[in-house]
């Protein structure tokens, strides 16, 4: 089109009269510049889409409606991604994760707009997710096809990727610094020095992006919290054990919950049906897992966690301090379930979001918890903004990220030693039971994921489909001796498979092993290849995982293995075409 070769001119000049990191400096703020205004257009859409159905509507007062609004918005998701988008949008960080390691950080184009259309109907129809991991999406996506627009190598396309996601993540709290690490912790497994400048550009510029455009009421702050004291350090340390086995929780309810749906992947419209039911039946219930939840974290900050009760059933018992502690305990676990049945029944969003309303939840019951039964006395806000911190380090695997996010939100590093100490709890017992982040688990099993062991990393990548030879040429189990001479004249192999009529690999016969037989010009009509054939050392299933193959080669011996689909032969695989490709993604995945 025109217009898009008028908008590239400039920048394809400045490829080409600037140095490469020149380049990406001025790619990363148009990339950061572009992420967070897809941020500010998906925050502005939900909110006062949510403003208008949830007040302007009176939605509380009405449960009926908090049953059938998400119902009706996870259903216009679900036929908005079918028609339009042929059912392609779906992923969410795992998506991009999974781009990194399987497609050379190639993330579609529809992805720079179908997540925000999609999450933010979900979402601003009181779906219960959260906007963060669609803005990463987005961000991710603009990222990597300004990479491809302008030719950029997997090194440089994968740290505008990251750029992007930085400053999404950056744009919606208005945290800099969290975009980064976000990024660093998250998206790259390992990083030079050198990238964190293009990281930080972008941040910034996301983040001026949501400062400048954005009315304070859609940015999610803290006015202040309470100092530190440092005799309430045991507390940080229980709330961060506490955090810890929640996140376990978390992560094990949305593969459990997420397992069942798929068994109605087939019937897209009937999962929607039913999951949205089923949330919209626990909303009512709970009225504040309508949408993102950050006005219920904001009703907990201003000591007004008794307007939760309101819209509930349980306001038929009035309001006390134990109701209260009770209810905030149980949206704690709950919040879990409803963003799940969201995410899994069609609906659009992230658990970024679920993971922040769980942890001010949980932070929140533990400190009313220990000054109801005077066990001791703790700031109850300082403890809602710490518990927020405590589950985005277990959920998300990111500590650094959850400690620096909660500290800019508060505006401050009042919170800095309870930060650490929480999300560092809450790290280590998370990562004795689950060695994977929720959105890497099920790439991690699939070995489909990229780690910071570059061994581990570079095998999982190969496949062996992407290695198997064909060039060997086999002969028949009846085939004499003259014919099989034949065959090795004319060719350069030294190694030939015994296959039968049916394609089934009976053996294998190797040209040293022959070596006499063949100048015997009596033998050449009488014997069979049969005879000559040996037992190959080891069989590859084309299946099997890179490490499997290498152990297979390590006690064999052998150079070469015959590659079989059960029985049927395909082909060979050799020891030094692995180390050849072994070494080609080893300088591709080295320092991004």
């Amino acid at each position: 089109m025109p217009y898009l070769r008028k908008y590239k001119l400039p920048l394809l000049w400045l490829r080409r009269h600037t140095s490469s990191r020149e380049f990406m400096l001025i790619s990363s703020a148009l990339v950061g510049f572009a992420a967070g205004m897809a941020a500010v257009v998906l925050k502005t859409i939900v909110h006062y889409l949510y403003l208008m159905l949830a007040y302007g509507g009176h939605l509380f007062d009405r449960p009926v409606l908090l049953v059938v609004l998400p119902i009706i918005g996870i259903l216009i998701t679900v036929v908005v991604v079918q028609v339009f988008f042929k059912g392609n949008v779906k992923g969410g960080t795992a998506g991009i994760l999974y781009s990194i390691a399987q497609k050379s950080s190639i993330v579609e184009r529809s992805k720079m707009y179908s997540y925000v259309i999609t999450s933010g109907i979900t979402a601003g129809f009181g779906g219960s997710a959260g906007l963060e991991s669609p803005i990463v999406v987005t961000g991710s996506a603009i990222g990597s096809n300004f990479g491809r627009s302008y030719h950029l190598n997997y090194r440089e396309r994968t740290l505008l990727l990251a750029c992007g996601a930085a400053a999404g993540v950056a744009a919606v709290f208005n945290a800099p610094v969290a975009g980064v690490l976000f990024a660093v912790e998250i998206l790259l497994t390992e990083i030079s020095i050198s990238a964190f400048i293009p990281l930080m550009i972008a941040a910034v510029v996301g983040t001026l992006c949501s400062t400048l455009t954005l009315d304070e009421d859609l940015l999610f702050y803290v006015v202040s919290v309470e100092g530190f004291y440092a005799g309430n350090l045991p507390f940080y340390m229980l709330l961060g054990a506490l955090t810890g086995l929640i996140s376990v929780y978390y992560t094990r309810t949305v593969h459990w919950i997420e397992n069942i749906f798929e068994t109605l992947s087939g019937n897209v419209y009937k999962r929607a049906l039913i999951g949205g039911l089923c949330l919209g039946l626990l909303i009512m219930l709970f009225p504040p897992l309508f949408g993102q939840g950050y006005e219920a974290i904001k009703l907990l900050q201003r000591d007004q966690a008794d307007q939760l009760l309101e819209a509930s059933w349980l306001n038929f018992f009035g309001t006390n301090e134990w109701l209260v502690l009770c209810f905030t305990g149980a949206l704690a676990l709950v919040k879990v379930i409803a963003s799940t049945l969201t995410l899994a029944s069609g609906g659009k969003g992230g658990n970024f979001g679920p993971s922040m309303f769980v942890g001010a939840f949980a932070g929140f019951f533990f400190a009313k918890l220990i000054n109801l039964t005077a066990i001791g006395n703790v700031p109850i806000h300082s403890f809602t903004m710490v518990g927020m911190a405590g589950i985005l380090s277990g959920v998300m695997h990111a500590p650094l990220m959850g400690i620096f996010l909660i500290a800019e939100i508060t505006g401050g590093y009042t919170l800095m030693i309870p930060l650490m100490v929480v999300s560092a709890t809450s790290y280590a017992v998370v990562k004795y039971y689950e060695p994977y982040s929720l959105e890497a688990k099920k790439l991690a099993q699939q070995g489909q994921l990229l780690t910071q062991n570059k061994d581990t990393t570079v095998l999982r990548i190969m496949k062996i489909r992407h290695l198997i030879e064909t060039e060997f040429q086999p002969v028949s189990p009846d085939a004499t001796l003259r014919e099989l001479v034949d065959v090795i004249a004319h060719s350069r192999r030294n190694l030939f498979p015994v296959v039968n009529a049916k394609g089934t690999l009976e053996g294998v016969i190797l040209l040293e092993d022959i070596r006499e037989i063949m100048f015997k010009t009596d033998k050449y009509d009488v014997v069979k290849t049969k005879e000559l054939m040996v037992k190959p050392p080891a069989l590859v299933q084309h299946d099997d995982s890179m490490a499997t193959v290498m152990k297979k080669f390590d006690e064999s011996g052998a150079w070469n293995l015959p590659v079989v689909d059960g029985e049927k032969y395909l082909g060979f695989v050799s020891k030094s075409s692995i180390f050849t490709k072994y070494r080609k993604l080893l300088i591709k995945t080295t320092n991004v």
